[in-house]
Protein backbone atom coordinates (compact mmCIF):
# COMPACT_ATOMS: atom_id res chain seq x y z
CA UNK A 1 0.00 0.00 0.00
CA UNK A 2 1.04 3.47 -0.96
CA UNK A 3 1.45 5.47 1.95
CA UNK A 4 -0.85 8.47 2.76
CA UNK A 5 -0.18 11.94 1.98
CA UNK A 6 -1.90 13.41 4.06
CA UNK A 7 -4.06 12.32 6.95
CA UNK A 8 -5.29 15.83 8.06
CA UNK A 9 -8.84 16.81 8.42
CA UNK A 10 -11.14 18.01 5.61
CA UNK A 11 -12.12 21.90 5.69
CA UNK A 12 -15.60 23.91 5.56
CA UNK A 13 -15.76 23.65 1.18
CA UNK A 14 -18.96 25.75 1.82
CA UNK A 15 -16.90 28.78 3.69
CA UNK A 16 -14.12 28.45 1.05
CA UNK A 17 -16.75 28.41 -2.15
CA UNK A 18 -18.51 31.99 0.23
CA UNK A 19 -15.35 33.76 0.31
CA UNK A 20 -14.01 33.27 -2.96
CA UNK A 21 -17.05 33.80 -4.36
CA UNK A 22 -17.36 37.38 -3.04
CA UNK A 23 -13.92 37.45 -4.21
CA UNK A 24 -15.52 37.30 -7.85
CA UNK A 25 -17.75 40.29 -6.91
CA UNK A 26 -14.52 42.89 -6.04
CA UNK A 27 -12.88 41.08 -8.93
CA UNK A 28 -15.92 43.06 -11.14
CA UNK A 29 -14.83 46.09 -9.66
CA UNK A 30 -11.14 46.26 -10.15
CA UNK A 31 -10.14 44.25 -7.07
CA UNK A 32 -7.40 41.63 -8.56
CA UNK A 33 -7.73 38.06 -6.42
CA UNK A 34 -4.66 38.63 -4.55
CA UNK A 35 -5.61 41.73 -3.60
CA UNK A 36 -8.80 40.71 -2.25
CA UNK A 37 -6.57 37.23 -0.60
CA UNK A 38 -4.53 40.47 0.27
CA UNK A 39 -7.78 42.24 2.34
CA UNK A 40 -9.41 38.87 3.71
CA UNK A 41 -6.21 38.11 5.54
CA UNK A 42 -5.47 41.19 7.53
CA UNK A 43 -10.01 41.50 8.50
CA UNK A 44 -9.59 37.41 9.21
CA UNK A 45 -6.56 38.57 11.99
CA UNK A 46 -9.04 41.09 13.56
CA UNK A 47 -11.43 39.42 13.97
CA UNK A 48 -9.77 36.35 15.53
CA UNK A 49 -8.16 39.13 17.87
CA UNK A 50 -11.87 39.98 18.65
CA UNK A 51 -12.57 36.64 19.19
CA UNK A 52 -9.72 36.11 21.59
CA UNK A 53 -10.85 38.95 23.42
CA UNK A 54 -13.98 37.98 23.74
CA UNK A 55 -13.62 34.67 25.40
CA UNK A 56 -15.09 33.86 28.30
CA UNK A 57 -12.36 32.07 29.97
CA UNK A 58 -8.81 32.60 29.31
CA UNK A 59 -9.74 35.86 27.02
CA UNK A 60 -6.33 37.97 26.24
CA UNK A 61 -6.08 41.40 24.26
CA UNK A 62 -3.22 40.42 21.16
CA UNK A 63 -3.72 43.88 19.81
CA UNK A 64 -4.81 46.54 22.74
CA UNK A 65 -8.01 47.84 21.59
CA UNK A 66 -10.72 45.90 19.67
CA UNK A 67 -10.72 47.14 15.97
CA UNK A 68 -12.92 44.75 15.12
CA UNK A 69 -15.99 46.50 17.13
CA UNK A 70 -14.76 49.92 15.61
CA UNK A 71 -14.95 48.25 12.85
CA UNK A 72 -18.44 46.73 12.95
CA UNK A 73 -19.56 49.92 14.76
CA UNK A 74 -18.60 52.48 12.51
CA UNK A 75 -20.91 53.92 9.74
CA UNK A 76 -20.44 52.67 5.78
CA UNK A 77 -19.20 56.21 4.71
CA UNK A 78 -16.80 56.26 6.91
CA UNK A 79 -15.11 53.14 6.98
CA UNK A 80 -12.27 53.41 4.70
CA UNK A 81 -10.55 55.67 6.66
CA UNK A 82 -11.53 54.19 10.24
CA UNK A 83 -9.61 51.06 8.44
CA UNK A 84 -6.76 52.99 6.91
CA UNK A 85 -5.73 54.17 10.66
CA UNK A 86 -6.38 50.53 12.21
CA UNK A 87 -3.60 49.20 9.33
CA UNK A 88 -1.41 51.66 9.76
CA UNK A 89 -1.55 51.72 13.55
CA UNK A 90 -0.65 48.09 13.03
CA UNK A 91 1.94 47.97 11.08
CA UNK A 92 3.91 50.36 13.15
CA UNK A 93 3.73 47.24 15.83
CA UNK A 94 6.53 45.35 16.77
CA UNK A 95 7.07 41.48 16.31
CA UNK A 96 4.92 39.36 14.72
CA UNK A 97 1.66 41.50 14.75
CA UNK A 98 3.98 44.30 13.07
CA UNK A 99 4.69 41.93 10.06
CA UNK A 100 1.12 41.09 9.80
CA UNK A 101 -0.07 44.77 8.89
CA UNK A 102 3.72 45.44 6.82
CA UNK A 103 2.95 47.77 4.35
CA UNK A 104 -0.71 46.52 4.55
CA UNK A 105 -3.15 48.79 2.32
CA UNK A 106 -6.73 48.78 1.51
CA UNK A 107 -7.46 48.14 -1.61
CA UNK A 108 -10.67 48.30 -1.74
CA UNK A 109 -11.92 51.81 -3.35
CA UNK A 110 -16.36 50.74 -2.17
CA UNK A 111 -17.16 51.59 1.03
CA UNK A 112 -20.23 49.27 0.36
CA UNK A 113 -17.81 46.16 -0.90
CA UNK A 114 -15.24 46.62 2.05
CA UNK A 115 -18.80 46.84 4.32
CA UNK A 116 -20.26 43.57 3.08
CA UNK A 117 -17.06 42.08 3.09
CA UNK A 118 -16.80 42.67 6.83
CA UNK A 119 -20.09 42.78 8.12
CA UNK A 120 -21.98 39.88 5.42
CA UNK A 121 -19.05 37.67 5.13
CA UNK A 122 -16.12 37.76 7.80
CA UNK A 123 -17.99 38.26 10.62
CA UNK A 124 -20.25 35.57 10.35
CA UNK A 125 -17.60 32.92 11.05
CA UNK A 126 -15.63 31.88 14.34
CA UNK A 127 -11.76 32.10 13.14
CA UNK A 128 -10.42 31.16 16.53
CA UNK A 129 -12.10 26.80 16.30
CA UNK A 130 -12.02 24.62 13.49
CA UNK A 131 -9.44 24.33 10.66
CA UNK A 132 -9.22 27.70 9.78
CA UNK A 133 -5.77 27.12 8.62
CA UNK A 134 -6.91 24.92 5.76
CA UNK A 135 -9.56 27.16 4.17
CA UNK A 136 -7.24 29.87 4.16
CA UNK A 137 -5.08 27.38 2.36
CA UNK A 138 -7.32 26.36 -0.26
CA UNK A 139 -8.11 30.30 -1.05
CA UNK A 140 -4.54 30.32 -1.60
CA UNK A 141 -4.63 27.19 -3.68
CA UNK A 142 -7.56 28.98 -5.69
CA UNK A 143 -5.77 32.57 -6.24
CA UNK A 144 -2.27 30.78 -7.46
CA UNK A 145 -4.03 29.17 -10.67
CA UNK A 146 -4.61 32.57 -11.97
CA UNK A 147 -2.05 33.23 -13.99
CA UNK A 148 -2.89 37.05 -13.98
CA UNK A 149 -2.16 37.43 -10.70
CA UNK A 150 1.27 35.90 -10.72
CA UNK A 151 0.54 34.62 -7.16
CA UNK A 152 1.70 30.73 -8.74
CA UNK A 153 5.05 31.82 -8.16
CA UNK A 154 4.39 32.12 -4.29
CA UNK A 155 2.62 28.41 -3.97
CA UNK A 156 4.22 25.36 -4.07
CA UNK A 157 1.98 22.72 -4.89
CA UNK A 158 0.91 21.17 -1.63
CA UNK A 159 1.04 17.41 -2.59
CA UNK A 160 4.64 17.85 -3.42
CA UNK A 161 5.52 19.53 0.00
CA UNK A 162 3.66 16.83 1.87
CA UNK A 163 5.65 14.17 0.37
CA UNK A 164 8.63 15.67 0.44
CA UNK A 165 8.08 16.44 4.12
CA UNK A 166 6.95 12.63 4.81
CA UNK A 167 10.27 11.55 3.37
CA UNK A 168 12.35 13.59 5.78
CA UNK A 169 10.23 13.31 8.41
CA UNK A 170 10.61 16.59 10.58
CA UNK A 171 11.61 16.07 14.32
CA UNK A 172 10.97 17.17 17.66
CA UNK A 173 14.40 18.52 17.73
CA UNK A 174 15.05 19.69 14.39
CA UNK A 175 14.78 23.32 13.42
CA UNK A 176 12.95 23.99 10.16
CA UNK A 177 13.41 26.22 7.74
CA UNK A 178 12.63 28.13 4.47
CA UNK A 179 15.31 30.92 3.13
CA UNK A 180 12.45 31.47 0.01
CA UNK A 181 9.51 30.47 1.97
CA UNK A 182 6.52 32.41 0.15
CA UNK A 183 2.85 31.04 1.65
CA UNK A 184 4.44 29.25 4.39
CA UNK A 185 3.90 25.92 2.65
CA UNK A 186 6.71 23.78 3.69
CA UNK A 187 7.05 25.83 7.27
CA UNK A 188 3.42 24.58 8.02
CA UNK A 189 3.37 20.67 6.53
CA UNK A 190 6.26 20.43 8.55
CA UNK A 191 4.63 21.62 11.80
CA UNK A 192 1.53 19.52 10.62
CA UNK A 193 3.86 16.70 10.79
CA UNK A 194 5.58 17.20 14.13
CA UNK A 195 1.53 17.75 15.53
CA UNK A 196 0.56 14.32 13.57
CA UNK A 197 3.83 12.40 14.85
CA UNK A 198 4.35 13.70 18.05
CA UNK A 199 1.11 13.97 19.86
CA UNK A 200 2.22 13.49 23.68
CA UNK A 201 5.69 13.18 25.23
CA UNK A 202 7.27 16.35 24.57
CA UNK A 203 8.86 18.12 27.35
CA UNK A 204 8.36 21.97 28.57
CA UNK A 205 11.80 22.90 27.15
CA UNK A 206 10.50 21.10 23.62
CA UNK A 207 7.18 22.86 23.55
CA UNK A 208 8.89 26.42 24.18
CA UNK A 209 11.53 25.72 21.56
CA UNK A 210 8.74 24.85 18.99
CA UNK A 211 6.54 27.78 19.88
CA UNK A 212 9.74 30.23 19.43
CA UNK A 213 12.31 29.14 17.23
CA UNK A 214 11.72 25.79 15.90
CA UNK A 215 10.88 27.16 12.63
CA UNK A 216 12.02 30.21 10.64
CA UNK A 217 11.61 31.20 6.92
CA UNK A 218 13.01 35.00 4.74
CA UNK A 219 10.23 36.34 1.86
CA UNK A 220 11.11 38.82 -0.18
CA UNK A 221 7.99 40.39 -1.22
CA UNK A 222 5.95 42.02 1.71
CA UNK A 223 2.48 40.91 0.43
CA UNK A 224 3.80 37.41 0.28
CA UNK A 225 5.21 37.85 3.85
CA UNK A 226 2.23 38.90 5.39
CA UNK A 227 0.05 36.05 3.87
CA UNK A 228 2.56 33.28 5.08
CA UNK A 229 2.40 35.29 7.92
CA UNK A 230 -1.26 34.87 8.15
CA UNK A 231 -1.09 31.61 7.28
CA UNK A 232 1.12 30.39 10.18
CA UNK A 233 -0.46 31.84 12.71
CA UNK A 234 -4.25 30.47 11.75
CA UNK A 235 -2.11 27.20 11.15
CA UNK A 236 -0.62 27.56 15.23
CA UNK A 237 3.05 27.74 13.82
CA UNK A 238 2.95 30.86 15.77
CA UNK A 239 0.93 33.53 17.38
CA UNK A 240 -0.01 37.00 16.58
CA UNK A 241 1.28 38.95 19.76
CA UNK A 242 5.06 36.47 19.54
CA UNK A 243 7.81 39.50 20.09
CA UNK A 244 9.92 37.81 17.31
CA UNK A 245 8.15 36.60 14.07
CA UNK A 246 9.09 33.82 12.20
CA UNK A 247 9.39 35.28 8.90
CA UNK A 248 11.98 37.95 8.13
CA UNK A 249 11.40 40.40 4.85
CA UNK A 250 14.31 40.55 3.03
CA UNK A 251 16.97 38.73 0.27
CA UNK A 252 17.96 35.75 2.10
CA UNK A 253 21.16 35.74 -0.36
CA UNK A 254 21.98 39.68 0.79
CA UNK A 255 24.64 38.14 3.70
CA UNK A 256 25.96 35.00 5.39
CA UNK A 257 22.99 33.52 7.67
CA UNK A 258 23.20 34.16 11.27
CA UNK A 259 21.43 31.25 12.26
CA UNK A 260 21.54 27.85 11.01
CA UNK A 261 19.15 25.19 11.13
CA UNK A 262 19.26 21.58 11.23
CA UNK A 263 16.51 21.33 8.26
CA UNK A 264 16.13 23.28 5.20
CA UNK A 265 12.80 23.03 2.80
CA UNK A 266 12.37 24.94 -0.03
CA UNK A 267 11.62 26.31 -3.49
CA UNK A 268 13.88 28.90 -4.39
CA UNK A 269 12.97 31.81 -7.41
CA UNK A 270 14.72 30.31 -10.52
CA UNK A 271 15.99 33.05 -13.12
CA UNK A 272 19.19 35.41 -12.92
CA UNK A 273 20.15 38.70 -11.28
CA UNK A 274 22.58 41.43 -12.91
CA UNK A 275 25.95 41.68 -11.69
CA UNK A 276 25.73 44.50 -9.81
CA UNK A 277 22.67 43.07 -8.12
CA UNK A 278 24.37 40.23 -7.10
CA UNK A 279 25.94 40.27 -3.65
CA UNK A 280 29.43 39.11 -2.64
CA UNK A 281 29.49 36.16 -0.08
CA UNK A 282 33.02 34.71 0.94
CA UNK A 283 31.00 31.94 2.15
CA UNK A 284 30.25 30.82 -1.45
CA UNK A 285 31.82 28.66 -3.40
CA UNK A 286 32.08 30.60 -6.67
CA UNK A 287 30.32 33.85 -7.49
CA UNK A 288 27.24 33.49 -10.11
CA UNK A 289 24.32 35.25 -11.59
CA UNK A 290 21.97 32.17 -11.10
CA UNK A 291 19.98 32.54 -8.40
CA UNK A 292 19.00 28.77 -8.08
CA UNK A 293 22.60 27.89 -7.91
CA UNK A 294 23.37 30.53 -5.10
CA UNK A 295 20.37 29.38 -3.23
CA UNK A 296 21.93 25.60 -3.20
CA UNK A 297 24.89 27.73 -1.40
CA UNK A 298 23.17 29.44 0.76
CA UNK A 299 21.52 26.37 1.64
CA UNK A 300 24.90 24.25 2.71
CA UNK A 301 25.92 27.86 4.74
CA UNK A 302 22.27 27.85 6.58
CA UNK A 303 22.71 24.03 7.22
CA UNK A 304 23.63 22.59 10.51
CA UNK A 305 26.55 20.02 10.20
CA UNK A 306 24.36 16.57 9.85
CA UNK A 307 21.60 18.64 9.12
CA UNK A 308 19.30 17.68 6.30
CA UNK A 309 17.95 19.57 3.16
CA UNK A 310 15.19 19.34 0.57
CA UNK A 311 15.25 21.79 -2.67
CA UNK A 312 13.18 22.45 -5.42
CA UNK A 313 15.42 23.41 -8.34
CA UNK A 314 14.95 23.95 -12.03
CA UNK A 315 16.71 21.00 -14.20
CA UNK A 316 18.98 24.09 -15.51
CA UNK A 317 20.94 23.66 -12.15
CA UNK A 318 21.62 19.55 -12.74
CA UNK A 319 23.83 20.62 -16.40
CA UNK A 320 24.26 24.38 -16.35
CA UNK A 321 28.51 25.08 -17.22
CA UNK A 322 30.80 27.24 -15.71
CA UNK A 323 29.92 27.95 -11.96
CA UNK A 324 27.21 25.09 -12.51
CA UNK A 325 29.75 22.47 -12.51
CA UNK A 326 32.03 23.58 -9.86
CA UNK A 327 28.69 23.83 -7.38
CA UNK A 328 27.86 20.56 -8.73
CA UNK A 329 30.91 19.22 -8.06
CA UNK A 330 31.37 20.98 -4.72
CA UNK A 331 27.90 20.01 -3.64
CA UNK A 332 28.79 15.88 -4.22
CA UNK A 333 32.01 16.79 -2.34
CA UNK A 334 30.49 18.52 0.87
CA UNK A 335 27.16 17.06 1.31
CA UNK A 336 25.60 13.60 0.81
CA UNK A 337 23.42 13.77 -1.96
CA UNK A 338 21.61 10.97 -2.13
CA UNK A 339 18.19 11.49 -4.39
CA UNK A 340 16.86 13.20 -6.98
CA UNK A 341 13.07 13.58 -7.81
CA UNK A 342 12.25 14.17 -11.47
CA UNK A 343 9.40 15.73 -11.69
CA UNK A 344 6.34 15.89 -14.13
CA UNK A 345 6.13 18.96 -16.53
CA UNK A 346 2.79 21.37 -15.65
CA UNK A 347 2.52 21.05 -11.98
CA UNK A 348 4.10 24.88 -11.35
CA UNK A 349 2.79 28.04 -12.58
CA UNK A 350 4.73 28.48 -15.61
CA UNK A 351 3.42 25.34 -17.39
CA UNK A 352 6.35 24.36 -19.43
CA UNK A 353 9.24 25.02 -16.73
CA UNK A 354 11.07 21.23 -15.61
CA UNK A 355 12.08 20.89 -12.61
CA UNK A 356 13.62 18.48 -9.84
CA UNK A 357 14.23 18.09 -5.96
CA UNK A 358 17.57 17.40 -4.51
CA UNK A 359 17.65 16.01 -1.39
CA UNK A 360 21.31 15.81 0.84
CA UNK A 361 22.51 15.81 3.93
CA UNK A 362 25.68 17.79 5.77
CA UNK A 363 27.99 15.51 7.08
CA UNK A 364 31.28 16.27 8.26
CA UNK A 365 33.71 16.02 6.16
CA UNK A 366 35.49 12.70 5.67
CA UNK A 367 38.71 12.27 6.73
CA UNK A 368 40.56 11.13 3.77
CA UNK A 369 39.13 13.62 1.46
CA UNK A 370 36.73 11.58 -0.47
CA UNK A 371 33.83 13.05 -1.13
CA UNK A 372 30.46 12.50 0.61
CA UNK A 373 28.47 11.52 -1.52
CA UNK A 374 28.34 7.56 -1.98
CA UNK A 375 25.35 7.05 -4.07
CA UNK A 376 22.41 9.37 -6.05
CA UNK A 377 19.15 7.41 -6.36
CA UNK A 378 17.52 9.20 -9.38
CA UNK A 379 13.71 8.70 -9.20
CA UNK A 380 11.99 9.78 -12.40
CA UNK A 381 8.47 10.89 -12.56
CA UNK A 382 8.19 11.85 -16.33
CA UNK A 383 9.82 9.01 -17.58
CA UNK A 384 8.08 7.32 -20.55
CA UNK A 385 6.81 4.30 -17.80
CA UNK A 386 5.75 7.25 -15.90
CA UNK A 387 3.41 8.65 -18.48
CA UNK A 388 2.47 5.02 -20.24
CA UNK A 389 1.05 3.26 -16.52
CA UNK A 390 0.56 6.75 -14.45
CA UNK A 391 -1.59 9.72 -15.91
CA UNK A 392 -1.63 12.77 -14.16
CA UNK A 393 -4.66 13.34 -12.24
CA UNK A 394 -6.53 16.85 -12.06
CA UNK A 395 -4.69 17.31 -8.50
CA UNK A 396 -1.57 16.40 -9.70
CA UNK A 397 0.78 13.36 -9.77
CA UNK A 398 0.80 10.94 -7.52
CA UNK A 399 3.96 11.06 -5.51
CA UNK A 400 3.15 8.10 -3.07
CA UNK A 401 5.45 5.75 -5.00
CA UNK A 402 8.04 7.60 -4.75
CA UNK A 403 7.66 8.10 -1.06
CA UNK A 404 7.71 4.14 -1.12
CA UNK A 405 10.47 3.94 -3.01
CA UNK A 406 12.55 6.30 -0.87
CA UNK A 407 12.11 4.22 2.35
CA UNK A 408 11.96 7.12 5.09
CA UNK A 409 13.63 6.57 8.08
CA UNK A 410 15.19 3.26 6.55
CA UNK A 411 19.05 2.57 5.47
CA UNK A 412 19.46 3.48 2.08
CA UNK A 413 20.88 0.41 1.61
CA UNK A 414 17.32 -0.82 1.61
CA UNK A 415 16.50 1.07 -1.39
CA UNK A 416 15.31 -1.10 -4.65
CA UNK A 417 15.92 -0.32 -8.35
CA UNK A 418 12.89 -0.09 -10.32
CA UNK A 419 12.35 1.26 -14.13
CA UNK A 420 11.30 4.71 -12.21
CA UNK A 421 14.22 4.39 -9.61
CA UNK A 422 18.03 3.82 -10.22
CA UNK A 423 21.10 4.63 -8.86
CA UNK A 424 24.35 6.16 -9.75
CA UNK A 425 27.94 6.12 -8.18
CA UNK A 426 29.44 9.60 -7.36
CA UNK A 427 32.98 8.13 -9.32
CA UNK A 428 29.97 8.04 -12.24
CA UNK A 429 28.64 11.27 -11.44
CA UNK A 430 32.44 12.95 -10.78
CA UNK A 431 33.18 11.68 -14.47
CA UNK A 432 30.53 12.84 -16.63
CA UNK A 433 31.19 15.43 -18.85
CA UNK A 434 30.47 19.19 -16.88
CA UNK A 435 29.49 16.56 -13.80
CA UNK A 436 25.80 16.71 -15.45
CA UNK A 437 23.18 15.35 -13.39
CA UNK A 438 20.47 15.63 -15.87
CA UNK A 439 20.34 11.73 -15.52
CA UNK A 440 17.87 9.69 -17.65
CA UNK A 441 16.71 6.46 -15.44
CA UNK A 442 14.30 4.92 -18.51
CA UNK A 443 14.91 4.87 -21.92
CA UNK A 444 12.77 7.08 -24.53
CA UNK A 445 10.93 5.33 -26.76
CA UNK A 446 12.94 5.78 -29.87
CA UNK A 447 15.74 4.41 -28.20
CA UNK A 448 19.01 5.81 -25.88
CA UNK A 449 20.93 8.48 -26.47
CA UNK A 450 24.12 10.47 -24.51
CA UNK A 451 23.98 13.97 -24.09
CA UNK A 452 27.23 13.81 -26.47
CA UNK A 453 24.61 13.60 -29.43
CA UNK A 454 22.78 16.45 -30.97
CA UNK A 455 19.36 15.65 -29.84
CA UNK A 456 20.74 15.83 -26.09
CA UNK A 457 22.36 19.01 -26.75
CA UNK A 458 19.21 20.23 -28.55
CA UNK A 459 16.94 18.91 -25.11
CA UNK A 460 19.63 20.53 -22.99
CA UNK A 461 19.45 23.92 -24.91
CA UNK A 462 15.36 24.28 -25.06
CA UNK A 463 15.41 23.12 -21.10
CA UNK A 464 17.23 26.68 -20.46
CA UNK A 465 15.57 28.37 -22.84
CA UNK A 466 12.59 27.37 -21.17
CA UNK A 467 13.91 28.36 -17.61
CA UNK A 468 14.95 31.23 -18.60
CA UNK A 469 11.52 32.20 -19.96
CA UNK A 470 9.81 30.63 -16.85
CA UNK A 471 12.42 32.64 -14.88
CA UNK A 472 11.51 35.96 -16.65
CA UNK A 473 8.35 36.00 -16.64
CA UNK A 474 8.23 35.29 -12.57
CA UNK A 475 10.40 38.38 -12.35
CA UNK A 476 8.24 40.55 -13.92
CA UNK A 477 5.32 39.66 -12.03
CA UNK A 478 7.32 40.34 -8.77
CA UNK A 479 8.01 43.61 -9.97
CA UNK A 480 4.74 44.79 -10.74
CA UNK A 481 3.74 43.63 -7.59
CA UNK A 482 6.51 45.64 -5.70
CA UNK A 483 5.07 48.51 -8.22
CA UNK A 484 1.48 48.25 -7.35
CA UNK A 485 1.62 50.60 -4.29
CA UNK A 486 3.20 53.68 -6.81
CA UNK A 487 0.36 53.08 -9.00
CA UNK A 488 2.21 51.12 -11.90
CA UNK A 489 0.50 48.37 -13.58
CA UNK A 490 -1.06 47.33 -16.62
CA UNK A 491 -4.72 46.63 -17.57
CA UNK A 492 -5.96 43.58 -19.22
CA UNK A 493 -9.07 44.00 -22.26
CA UNK A 494 -11.39 42.89 -19.63
CA UNK A 495 -10.43 45.24 -17.00
CA UNK A 496 -8.20 43.31 -14.71
CA UNK A 497 -5.97 44.46 -13.13
CA UNK A 498 -2.21 42.05 -14.72
CA UNK A 499 0.17 40.79 -12.61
Amino acid sequence: MNPTISSRPGYDQALVDRLWNFGNVLRDNGTSGLEYIEQLSSLIVLKRAHEQRQRPLNGQDVLGFDAWAQLTSTERDHLIPVYEQILDLLAARPGTLGLLFRRAQNRIPEPALLHRLIVDVVDHYQWSTGDIGAVFEALLVRVSADTKTGAGQYFTPRPLIEAIVQCVQPGIDDTVADPTCGTGGFLIKAFDYLVDHFPSGVTAAQRKRLDQSAFFGTELVDVTARLATTNLVLHGVTRANEAHPCITVGDALARPPVRRATLVLTNPPFGRRSTSEEPYREDFWTLTTSRQLNFLQHIHSLLETEGRAAVVVPDSVLFEGGPGELIRRRLLSACDVHTLLRLPTGIFYAGGLKASVLFFDKPDPQPDGSPSTTRLWVYDLRSPHTAAAIPMAPAGPDYGDFVSAYRPGRPRSERVETPRFRSFAVQELLARSGVNLDLQVAEPPLGPFTLEEPEADLHRMAQEITAELGAALAEFAALTEALRPYGVHANSPDGEAER
